[in-house]
Formats: C-alpha cells, sequence, structure tokens
C-alpha cells in the first residue's frame, strides 16, 4: 500500500521544493528514488540525516529508496555551499567508507527485504571509473551548454564570490552527477532524486540530460537546509559534528545533543528527526507548551533518535549517564559507565591527580581531600564538612574515617570526589 510522501515531508517541514508532476508521478505507481551521500568520512554524521529520513519516509510510503554513494563525486568535490575544494579520497579509503555508511543506512533502510521496494546502495565509482574523458565529454558534455552550467547557483556564487574561484573539475561536477541520474533512470527506471535546497541545480541537470539523451520524464524534490533558531550552523558544536558512530561521538554526547536544544529547534525537529506520528507529535507540543521548563519535547526527542542510531541499551546508559550530574543515581550506575562517557559527562569539572604509589596503603579521607588534592583549601574544611555528611566518593556518602585505596578506582582510574550537591571533582590516577 502506498501513502502520500509528499504530504507526509509538508507536515513534517521537510519540503522545500519539487517539480511539478512529482507527487503525481508518486500516486500513480512505485517509484525508485535516490539520495546521494558524500563518502568523505567512514561515518553520517545528523546533517544527513535529513535526507536519511527522507529515504525512509519514501520507503515506509511503499516506494523503493536508493543511497547513491557518491565515490566518483567524492574524488572531485561538490562546489554546493562549499567556498574552496575538498581533499580527494582514494578507492581503498572510499570502499572502507561505503561499508561503513551502508552498516549505518541499515539502521533507517529495509536493504533485505524480498519486497520490490527493497533498499539499494549503490557507488557511482562503479560506472564512472571506466568512462574515458573522450567518451564523457562526447556522450554527455555536449547535451548540456556551458551557458546552462553556468547559470546554475551553485556555480555562480563560487565564481562571483572572493577565494580561488573554481576548478574545471569542481565545475564538471553537475555532469557527472547530472550522469548519476541517467545511469539510475536506465538501470533501475530511477525517476527522482531527492537532496537537501543548495542541490537544487545539480539535481535539475539531471533531469535535463534525461529529457534530452532519453526523452524521458524525471523530477527533482528538495528539503530545506536546517539551521538553528539562533541562525547557527544545525549539528555543529564546539568539538565539531555530531557523528552517527558511537567511535566519533559516544551515545551519551549524542544523546546530549538534541536534550540541550532550544525549544523553537525541537518543535521542528520532532518532525524532522523521529518517526513519531502527527497525533503523537500534537500531543506533545501541547504538554511541551503547558510546562515547558519539564523539556518533555526535548527530552522525547533525545530519545526516539539515540534509540534509532544507537539502539534502546546505548539510551538507557545516556540516561543513566545523564542522572549522574543532576540526578539520584548510585555508584553502581557511575560503574557502569565506561572512560569516554565518563570524561564526557565530568567534562569541564576540575581535575586533579594522585600516583598509583599514594593507593597502596590508603589515604585517609581528609589527607586525599586537602593534601593530595586540593579539593579544600585545609585539612579543616574537609574534616569539618565530612563530618556533616557533606562529603560523597563515587557517589556514596563517606564518614571521616574513610580510606581511599584500590578499590574506590572507576575504570582502574579514576575516583570522583563531590563536595555538597553540585561541587565535582574528578581524581585520576597519574
Amino acid at each position: 500500500m502506498m501513502s502520500n510522501f509528499v504530504e507526509e515531508l509538508r507536515w513534517r517541514g521537510m519540503l522545500h521544493n519539487s517539480m511539478p508532476g512529482t507527487e503525481e508521478q508518486l500516486a500513480k505507481e512505485m517509484t525508485s528514488a535516490y539520495v546521494g551521500i558524500d563518502p568523505t568520512a567512514d561515518s553520517l554524521h545528523i546533517g544527513h540525516l535529513v535526507s536519511i529520513m527522507m529515504l525512509k519516509h519514501f520507503q515506509n510510503a511503499g516506494h523503493r529508496p536508493i543511497a547513491l554513494v557518491g565515490g566518483a563525486t567524492g574524488m572531485i568535490g561538490d562546489p554546493s555551499g562549499k567556498s574552496k575544494e575538498r581533499n580527494l579520497l582514494d578507492e581503498a579509503a572510499l570502499r572502507h567508507n561505503q561499508d561503513s555508511i551502508k552498516a549505518q543506512l541499515s539502521l533507517f533502510l529495509d536493504f533485505d527485504s524480498e519486497a520490490p521496494n527493497a533498499a539499494l546502495l549503490v557507488n557511482n565509482y562503479d560506472w564512472m571509473k571506466d568512462f574515458s574523458f573522450l567518451d564523457f565529454i562526447r556522450d554527455v558534455g555536449k547535451h548540456l551548454t556551458v551557458n546552462y552550467m553556468m547559470a546554475k547557483d551553485s556555480v555562480k556564487k563560487r565564481l562571483s564570490g572572493e577565494g580561488e574561484g573554481m576548478s574545471f573539475t569542481e565545475f564538471t561536477y553537475q555532469l557527472v552527477q547530472g550522469y548519476d541520474f541517467l545511469h539510475l533512470y536506465r538501470e533501475f527506471n530511477c525517476r527522482l532524486q531527492m537532496g537537501g535546497s543548495d542541490q537544487w541545480g545539480n539535481i535539475t541537470t539531471g533531469t535535463e540530460l534525461i529529457r534530452r539523451k532519453e526523452s524521458g520524464e524525471a523530477f527533482a524534490l528538495t528539503c530545506p537546509l536546517i539551521t538553528k533558531a539562533d541562525g547557527g550552523k544545525f549539528g555543529k558544536t564546539e568539538e565539531g559534528n555530531v557523528w552517527l558512530s558511537a567511535k566519533y561521538t559516544s551515545p551519551y554526547k549524542f544523546y546530549q545533543f538534541w536534550l540541550n536544544t532550544s525549544d523553537d529547534d525541537a518543535e521542528r525537529y520532532i518532525k524532522i528527526f523521529t518517526m513519531l506520528s502527527k497525533e503523537e507529535i500534537e500531543a506533545l507540543l501541547a504538554e511541551h507548551k503547558e510546562a515547558p521548563h519539564q523539556r518533555k519535547l526535548q527530552s522525547k526527542l533525545g530519545e526516539e533518535v539515540t534509540t534509532m542510531v544507537h539502539g534502546s541499551a546505548a539510551l538507557d546508559r545516556a540516561l543513566k549517564a545523564s542522572q549522574i550530574l543532576f540526578g539520584k543515581s548510585t555508584e553502581e550506575d557511575l560503574r557502569e559507565l565506561d572512560e569516554e562517557t565518563l570524561l564526557d559527562v565530568f567534562k569541564g569539572v576540575p581535575q586533579f591527580e594522585i600516583s598509583a604509589a599514594d593507593l597502596e596503603n590508603g589515604i585517609d579521607i581528609v589527607s586525599f581531600l586537602a593534601e593530595k588534592t586540593q579539593i579544600f583549601p585545609s585539612k579543616g574544611e574537609a574534616r569539618k564538612m565530612t563530618q556533616a555528611n557533606g562529603v560523597s566518593i563515587n557517589k556514596t556518602k563517606v564518614g571521616i574515617d574513610k580510606q581511599i585505596d584500590k578499590t574506590d578506582l572507576i575504570s582502574a582510574k579514576f575516583i570522583l570526589a563531590q563536595k555538597g550537591k553540585k561541587n565535582y571533582y574528578l581524581v585520576r590516577l597519574s
């Protein structure tokens, strides 16, 4: 059963533009559509999520999604939205990245189904690698004029702006992307290409090439470029991209990204980055407006996206990690954290170092707090607050007779000290 894909995108705020006839084509028959994905890293980041969610909705609507890993175009560099050329990759790196990307896409798309709309993964390097330059300019280049190519916004911006201009290599990018559409049209009857709004020029080059070469009809559909309400770039933090791979962005940090979004952003993101229904989202928005301080919208957003990308077990760990700073967590919860998450949670808190020799025979709590570290400025203050039940080690209240030794180490190298309710200190074994 097919559902209205375009209407689904429309209410979710995921539709920027589409060519006339696109909606009619999708209503008429099961249609194949593709999205191009940059393979310049071995992980996708959340900037890719909009396109991926478009493919997911497309498959859910009964159509066939095609994910095109741009192995050939990754060797060139797309000028759209860029002010300079990117580094080019060799084939071995591209193949590695492709395998990693497919594993991540499998979290969203069904590649293994026997249904006619099972997802496909293709790499344009496979059909471009043996295409000679002479064949390309004869079979593809002659069908599009330089005037047509120069009129594209992505080209005009680069040529009119300051900087190094644009190389011939990048200028030909739209021809290569246009040929991808032509190839997929021929091989898989692919009638639609989707992407971000900055891709409109490249996508319509493909529809024009199909019209001229095959006398065929193809379509284009784009989604808005996602920004933050304050005008900042979506998906960027001080450390850089928020990656889908736990190797680069821990599930805790991933969850925190969504949890820390503003109310305005969360209202948009909950529609774009989750599969919640319109009714569920409307109910959630109404609940959020009654008590915005509870941040239920952000919590649900973080839970849904983190589960989709990392699974429910990783979400549980991220939630427990979040509670360590702000909730009633236990020493057991603390010890369940891996080292990376522990450091993510306590990033920015004061840190001290002690030696392994210090722990051989144990250190009394007062010396630990005031001499081995400078958590307290004096032994008198350390003793007074410990006696007043105001000191915790690894989330457990300790008394004046507490001895700090190797059994207190978390991940064999950390001790968490807490002064009062909110003052944390991470002590590391040097």
